[in-house]
């Protein structure tokens, strides 16, 4: 089982660099924090304020997300690990909860989120965990 987040789930209904990289980890077992969803649906409506998407793509990719095959877990059991490495890490506690859930699940992230792996990989013991969806295209 891998580990994705919203950045990664994005790609699957819009196209953008990586996309194709995305795409075929569909063919994996994923599973991702409940709040993907929620994060991925902000970045669909952002999308579209910036005139980037139109509202029918908003709506027709939310239901598209809604049917991913990512299985998901409840926050409650990942959230003394997730603000334990926000404050580790230094960065918002949101995105922790996807490297919580690699550590709990014993498997690594995949992520588009180059800040956030950027951040992660200058914590030396968290690294392996996070992995880059760009460096795996």
């Amino acid at each position: 089982m891998v580990i994705v987040d919203a950045s990664v789930a994005v790609k699957w209904v819009v196209d953008e660099p990586d996309a194709e990289a995305a795409e075929a980890l569909l063919e994996q077992r994923l599973a991702a924090p409940t709040l993907w969803l929620a994060e991925a649906a902000n970045a669909l409506w952002t999308k579209c304020q910036r005139k980037d998407i139109t509202e029918q793509e908003v709506h027709d990719g939310c239901r598209m997300l809604a049917q991913a095959p990512v299985t998901r877990i409840e926050l409650d059991p990942l959230l003394p690990t997730a603000a334990r490495l926000a404050l580790e890490l230094g960065h918002p506690v949101y995105d922790c909860f996807y490297l919580a859930a690699a550590q709990l699940r014993d498997t690594y992230l995949i992520t588009a989120d180059r800040r956030f792996a950027r951040r992660v990989a200058n914590h030396g013991e968290h690294a392996p965990r996070v992995r880059l969806l760009a460096e795996l295209a």
